[in-house]
């Protein structure tokens, strides 16, 4: 699962600047920064010019698993916010 890897995660990313939360429908929602969407676009182009370096495909691996734990993050917190995922029951039927 993604949060077994998050520790590798969190050491292997510059998280500085990395994510920014945007606000969609009273919904917070995680994105990649631009400087952090630049820097995969660029390594996806150099990938179709010839193979990586190892420590760009690193890189690269790394962004793919920060994009699956940012998806696994909005999933839950948009769950949480539905009258069906709060956990409480909507209504009692007589």
């Amino acid at each position: 699962m993604i949060l077994s890897h998050l520790p590798k995660l969190v050491q292997a990313l510059p998280l500085d600047d990395a994510v920014r939360i945007e606000p969609r429908e009273g919904v917070p929602v995680f994105r990649a920064t631009p400087r952090i969407q630049g820097r995969i676009e660029d390594l996806l182009a150099k990938q179709t010019e010839g193979p990586l370096k190892t420590d760009e495909e690193r890189e690269l691996l790394a962004y793919e698993e920060l994009d699956e734990l940012l998806s696994l993050v909005n999933r839950l917190v948009r769950n949480s916010m539905s009258p069906e995922g709060a956990g409480e029951p909507l209504a009692r039927t007589a």
